[in-house]
């Protein structure tokens, strides 16, 4: 039997999200960042490509961010609710870290696997911040599909575009452990 690592084990069995709207400050500075992304950045990555990177939003840029929301909602024909929670979601962020996919031409490695780097990414980075003992939780919404609001307020390439935003800071309140999936259910084992 090989050697577990149970701690990470542990971890990974207890692991649960905290709601964006739950974080407060204090986040985490830069030097307390840059591990939690060193972390992340160890995502398996077939062929070396790096196909993401990160954008960390501080509170003014979040600030920036909210107006950019609420600007992008109104051009759109956004509901009123749509808009307020999308601003509410960097309004309210004590830090955000982007994580931005970057498709990368290749010959060997398809767009999809660069696309479920990226994700794998994101599960990494939301992790390393639990793990770090921050609050964490990974959203998306409709401004991270919106290529204007990308290209504006990000500044993204048109090879670029949002797998998530990972809000980070201090949890207000742990949240109560919720349903998981049922393993017997959703697994098939083949032994020929």
């Amino acid at each position: 039997m090989p050697d577990a690592n149970t701690a990470v084990l542990d971890f990974l069995h207890t692991r649960r999200s905290r709601p964006a709207k739950l974080l407060q400050a204090p986040a985490p500075n830069r030097d307390e960042l840059k591990p939690i992304l060193t972390a992340a950045a160890r995502t398996p990555d077939h062929g070396k490509l790096e196909p993401w990177r990160f954008i960390v939003f501080e509170k003014a840029a979040l600030k920036r961010l909210a107006e950019a929301v609420e600007a992008c909602g109104a051009e759109t024909g956004r509901t009123e609710d749509d808009i307020v929670k999308a601003r509410k979601q960097f309004e309210d962020s004590p830090l955000c870290v982007a994580v931005i996919e970057v498709q990368k031409p290749s010959e060997k490695i398809p767009a999809i696997e660069q696309t479920y780097s990226a994700g794998a990414v994101c599960l990494a980075l939301l992790n390393a911040a639990l793990a770090s003992g921050w609050g964490a939780n990974w959203l998306s919404g409709w401004p991270s599909h919106n290529c204007d609001f990308c290209q504006k307020a990000l500044g993204l390439s048109e090879n670029e575009r949002v797998a998530g935003f990972i809000h980070i800071g201090t949890a207000s309140a742990i949240p109560p452990e919720r349903p998981r999936p049922d393993i017997d259910a959703i697994t098939t084992w083949q032994d020929k």
